[in-house]
């Protein structure tokens, strides 16, 4: 046992860093002192710490690829591209994304198309406000998208579907469903 310097707290030697200069093989501060200030110390002049890093990146240039190469091969880097993608776009994280999905039944919210292993889900969002209303598949977003999010054009399109489809067909049937109700979803905003 041993009591830390900074925080007076009586710590286990297991909490603090080893540092064979001193008595009892271990530094006066314990871990969580040190890291703190160590933080401290960085807030106030980063500067020192980047030098250190951008000189150690040029002096090992092929562990600078290699560690690349391993953050991309190993899918760090697309999780953190999405995570930046959605946070900066929508202001929301992949969890939010997550939860949102499972909430519309885990597929697009227009087809019901569930998301593929290589193309995720859009957000759909008012462009305007920049409200989200949904995950929506591509297809599904681009129309809305190219018929400007008009309810009045979409019930317009739904008219014109409507009068040129067999009635019996029952993939027309549930294709006219299914654009009833996001018209009726749209309608009513």
């Amino acid at each position: 046992m041993k009591k830390c310097s900074k925080c007076g707290v009586l710590k286990p030697l297991d909490d603090f860093y080893k540092m064979a200069e001193m008595k009892d093989g271990h530094r006066n501060d314990c871990k969580v002192c040190n890291l703190a200030a160590k933080a401290a110390r960085h807030r106030a002049n980063p500067e020192p710490a980047r030098e250190r890093a951008r000189r150690w990146q040029q002096e090992n240039p092929e562990r600078v690829a290699a560690l690349r190469a391993k953050y991309v091969a190993d899918g760090r880097r697309q999780a953190q591209n999405r995570r930046s993608h959605l946070k900066r776009k929508y202001g929301i994280t992949p969890e939010q994304y997550d939860e949102m999905l499972a909430a519309q039944g885990g597929g697009c919210a227009i087809c019901g198309r569930p998301p593929r292993d290589d193309i995720a889900l859009h957000v759909d969002h008012d462009h305007e406000t920049g409200a989200i209303r949904g995950i929506t598949c591509f297809r599904c977003n681009n129309a809305l998208g190219d018929l400007d999010d008009d309810p009045k054009l979409l019930a317009r399109a739904a008219q014109y579907l409507e009068g040129h489809v067999e009635a019996n067909d029952p993939d027309v049937q549930r294709a006219e469903a299914r654009i009833r109700l996001r018209i009726r979803a749209l309608s009513a905003r």
